[in-house]
């Protein structure tokens, strides 16, 4: 698939922000499909990546994938991952020939590249990915960490799946720094992206209802131009040290306000609404 600069929703919410002309500086970058050496290099050595695609059932998840560095390998536009969801995951068993967004950072160096494109293969070691578009983004809201790879390693002791979140679930999501967030479009494919703030951003409203303020960024509105066009969505809440994940696919709505209102702790008068559809914790 060729991307060809913003698509619609990209491109409706870029207005409605008042950041047309500082986004298209940026538009080129949505045309990379070939990794560079740089690229490449930085996904040999990571250790993490947040993995959004859909279940057999056809559910919008985002999944994480740990391995030593070397398990994210690149080569003439194809992303070889030496990894999968581990058992329990609603993504352990994904369909191939989906779309799939992915993406890695590096919490120590701050850092994070994003990869949409189409899972061609899947095996017992790992996945197969054609990219079709890769691109950075700017260091900010990543909060520095180490990743242990053990504490993902093994099946969790209890899987949970359900359509509400318990009170262990709640209180995990509310003290939580970083999220991601995965987004998807009729034509350009499945989204994975990074969310931070400081601890207590995300707000819990309901066992089935949560939100989250908007924060500055890069004016592309990847994530939030998906949600203009498609309000389906996927989250994954992760407690870094023991393993532990919350996994929620639903819809989310993005609200206007005026920039500052109660809530607004980003002051640009945006927030985002999910309601939970299914809750996968373990």
């Amino acid at each position: 698939m060729t991307v060809a600069g913003f698509h619609e929703g990209e491109l409706a919410t870029q207005r409605r922000a008042g950041v047309e002309a500082d986004a298209k500086r940026l538009e080129t970058m949505l045309g990379v499909s070939r990794l560079s050496v740089g690229a490449t290099g930085f996904l040999a050595s990571q250790r993490f990546a947040a993995l959004t695609g859909r279940d057999g059932d056809g559910l919008l998840w985002v999944s994480p994938l740990t391995a030593p560095p070397g398990f994210l390998r690149a080569h003439d536009g194809v992303l070889r991952v030496a990894a999968r969801p581990r058992a329990g995951d609603p993504l352990h068993a994904m369909p191939g020939g989906q779309p799939v967004g992915l993406i890695s950072v590096d919490f120590a160096a701050r850092r994070r590249l994003r990869i949409n494109g189409t899972l061609v293969g899947t095996d017992p070691a790992g996945m197969t990915v054609r990219v079709d578009q890769s691109y950075g983004n700017c260091p900010k809201y990543i909060h520095p960490r180490g990743i242990d790879v053990r504490a993902f390693a093994a099946p969790p002791a209890r899987a949970r799946r359900t359509t509400f979140l318990d009170r262990a679930e709640r209180a995990m999501i509310a003290a939580s720094d970083t999220f991601f967030l995965g987004t998807t479009h009729p034509t350009r494919g499945s989204d994975a992206s990074h969310r931070g703030g400081p601890a207590g951003f995300v707000r819990v409203d309901s066992p089935t209802r949560l939100w989250w303020p908007d924060y500055p960024g890069n004016n592309m509105f990847n994530s939030f131009g998906n949600l203009a066009v498609d309000d389906e969505a996927a989250l994954l809440f992760l407690d870094f040290a023991t393993g532990a994940t919350v996994q929620l696919s639903g819809t989310a709505r993005v609200r206007w306000t005026d920039p500052g209102a109660p809530g607004d702790d980003g002051g640009v008068g945006r927030r985002v609404e999910f309601a939970v559809a299914a809750v996968a914790a373990a």
